[in-house]
């Protein structure tokens, strides 16, 4: 990112709990526009909840509360007035396990989110356009073209997972958090999920939670290693791979712990 361009999400102070325990604690870094940002670190360190303080859906569990900003495009997404869903429309985001409608048919949930986009009144021609632009960036329109009306979980698990992504992309996000996606799938599917991060890249913001360090290696640009609810370093991959500068991070990647 050119040193004037400003970040896609500007974390700053971000501290997020449950209940009075903290899982985040006074975290502050940047998601830059058109960038992978891999997160890593120990089962519980608060990777996971860092990532949906992000999107607001932290608060979608009750007891709990964010402290600090969260910056999309330079306006605080926990500001008063400001609509989570407008948020999440943004800011897409794709769970660890694929989560497709059930009684839902593939097409249908790609086009689940429009309702939420602003183009829930938009033409059938129009809607069939934007399920297969989704269904081509997600790399499975070639897959599923002639089974739209198909139930989704007839579906493996890796095209259920792309197709989750698609319904994620059907909003056109600005940025897209991807919570371990490939912890379920077997090494093809976690093959083309990989594939698809990097492409997205040329097209958004991409942050990705994986306890797979070998994946952040191979799909991202920056690294952030969390330990204990705290934010330890983040830096460029290869440089948090080959020569970090805190001993807890290089403990982590060489396998010393964790």
């Amino acid at each position: 990112m050119p040193a004037n361009e400003p970040p896609r999400i500007a974390v700053r102070g971000l501290s997020a709990y449950f209940a009075s325990v903290a899982a985040v604690r006074d975290v502050s870094l940047d998601l830059e526009d058109r960038r992978v940002l891999a997160i890593i670190g120990p089962s519980g360190c608060g990777k996971s909840t860092f990532l949906r303080c992000l999107n607001r859906m932290h608060e979608t569990v009750p007891g709990t509360r964010v402290e600090g900003q969260v910056l999309l495009d330079g306006h605080d997404i926990y500001a008063e007035g400001t609509s989570p869903v407008t948020v999440r429309r943004q800011v897409g985001m794709v769970f660890q396990r694929p989560t497709p409608f059930p009684t839902m048919s593939i097409r249908q949930n790609v086009a689940a989110g429009l309702a939420v986009s602003g183009r829930a009144r938009a033409s059938r021609g129009q809607r069939l356009e934007i399920v297969e632009r989704a269904l081509h960036r997600a790399a499975l329109w070639d897959e599923v073209k002639d089974r739209l009306d198909a139930p989704a979980t007839a579906l493996s698990g890796g095209q259920q997972q792309r197709l989750c992504i698609a319904r994620a992309l059907a909003t056109e996000p600005e940025v897209l958090l991807l919570d371990e996606p490939t912890a379920s799938l077997d090494p093809i599917s976690t093959q083309r999920i990989e594939e698809l991060v990097y492409e997205l890249r040329r097209e958004m913001t991409v942050a990705i939670v994986t306890h797979n360090m070998q994946q952040a290696a191979r799909v991202s640009d920056r690294t952030a290693f969390f330990l204990g609810g705290e934010l330890v370093e983040v830096t460029s991959t290869e440089r948090l791979f080959t020569s970090p500068s805190d001993p807890r991070t290089e403990a982590y990647v060489t396998g010393r712990f964790g």
